[in-house]
């Protein structure tokens, strides 16, 4: 199994004319874990964002399900202390979940997820900032950046892949991200539509932004698994597998804890067969963690957003912004707040919305193209807690079909 896995991605490296430098991509027709064909194309990748440094950003691109060459693209940015976008992937929106059950040393099983947004749109997931999951720097002074350098580097990001995916510039793009992602998608949708009035190529057929807003008030209490000590009752054979030595593993929960499924991507995303299949590149990343606990420098230069929100949607450009309401660390109440101080008329005023006939949440529409949705029974990320309610809501949205 590991030598067929070993081989079943294929690495493509070339440098760009571009001003970002060299894009890697690796085409990934398997996946470890997972058993049987993949349910649409992946390809991961890394581009330079920082020629001084070596800074490179590390992606994953997942095709959607649906018809790739007019479905929307969404960027999509995670939150949290340097966190590793394959938590959206595994445990949000992607199309794979990690199978909860006792961890035994073997590696960690895949399952498909059927309520993956990647059925009605492209996803090109970003590990950032730099330091982020596999994203790294060659020169540690590469890891010193900020909330308005990391968005930068993001559209610059943007730029080289669009040029090396021509196929794609004609299809809707979209902004997304949840929790501290969230605060930077308006001031990177702004700087793209800058880069529109401006005649800057590649033009990137831009339409939104998506933001989601204590992750779950109802929720048992649970360690938080992110990792940088030691956990003595962490069996070490089981970690000197084929999967390598984790130097700093993450604390244990309980199994009926759904940081649990954090817990075993430790071992999937260090896996010596993972990382060749991903196409990571040797000696850039000794070990992978989910987030970093504020161990890298990052400056928090952003400190507010809502006049970027306030921007990008009087040129038109569309948002939904929504909430989980059982978010206690960015409560519904402050971002419908926020939301309501752009003052824009209403249009379509505070509703339930609906799946299989029961309230789902509550929602309003602005003029501007400004939605805001609640998710009922969501916590902090919200298709983590409420995946079928967060689709239903993704999809209508995102085929311009009222909620």
């Amino acid at each position: 199994m590991a030598t067929r896995l070993a081989v079943a991605a294929v690495l493509l490296c070339f440098c760009a004319v571009s001003a970002a430098g060299c894009l890697t991509r690796t085409k990934v027709t398997s996946l470890p874990g997972f058993d049987g064909a993949l349910p649409s194309r992946i390809e991961t990748g890394y581009v330079t964002v920082d020629e001084e440094n070596g800074a490179e950003l590390f992606y994953y691109f997942i095709e959607s399900e649906g018809d790739p060459g007019t479905d929307p693209v969404l960027l999509w940015l995670t939150g949290g202390d340097r966190c590793s976008v394959l938590s959206a992937i595994f445990f949000e929106i992607g199309p794979l979940k990690v199978v909860i059950e006792p961890y035994n040393g073997e590696l960690p099983r895949l399952r498909y997820h059927p309520y993956t947004w990647t059925k009605v749109a492209s996803i090109l997931f970003v590990d950032s900032p730099v330091g982020a999951g596999f994203s790294y720097s060659r020169d540690p002074s590469g890891y010193d950046v900020g909330e308005v350098s990391a968005s930068l580097q993001l559209v610059k990001l943007l730029r080289e892949w669009f040029s090396e995916h021509p196929e794609f510039l004609s299809n809707p793009f979209y902004v997304g991200g949840d929790s501290g992602g969230g605060k930077i998608v308006p001031f990177i949708a702004q700087k793209i539509s800058e880069d529109i009035e401006a005649g800057v190529r590649p033009t990137l057929n831009l339409k939104l932004l998506d933001e989601i807003s204590k992750a779950y008030i109802l929720g048992r209490e649970c360690i938080y698994v992110s990792p940088i000590r030691y956990h003595e009752t962490l069996d070490r054979k089981m970690l000197e597998k084929e999967h390598g030595v984790l130097k700093h593993p993450p604390a244990q929960p309980s199994i009926e804890c759904g940081v649990y499924a954090n817990y075993l991507s430790y071992f999937w995303a260090n896996s010596n067969v993972t990382r060749n299949t991903l196409g990571i590149k040797k000696g850039t990343v000794n070990e992978w963690v989910r987030c970093h606990e504020n161990d890298l420098p990052y400056a928090i230069d952003i400190k507010s957003s809502t006049k970027y929100h306030r921007s990008v949607t009087l040129k038109g450009y569309r948002a939904l912004v929504y909430s989980g309401d059982h978010d206690a660390i960015i409560p519904f109440l402050g971002t419908q707040a926020w939301v309501r101080s752009l003052d824009y008329p209403i249009v379509d005023d505070w509703r339930a919305w609906h799946v299989d006939g029961q309230s789902a949440g509550f929602t309003i529409a602005y003029e501007n193209n400004m939605t805001f949705t609640t998710v009922k029974g969501a916590g902090h990320t919200a298709p983590e807690y409420e995946p079928e309610r967060c689709f239903a809501m993704f999809s209508r949205w995102i085929s311009n079909v009222p909620l």
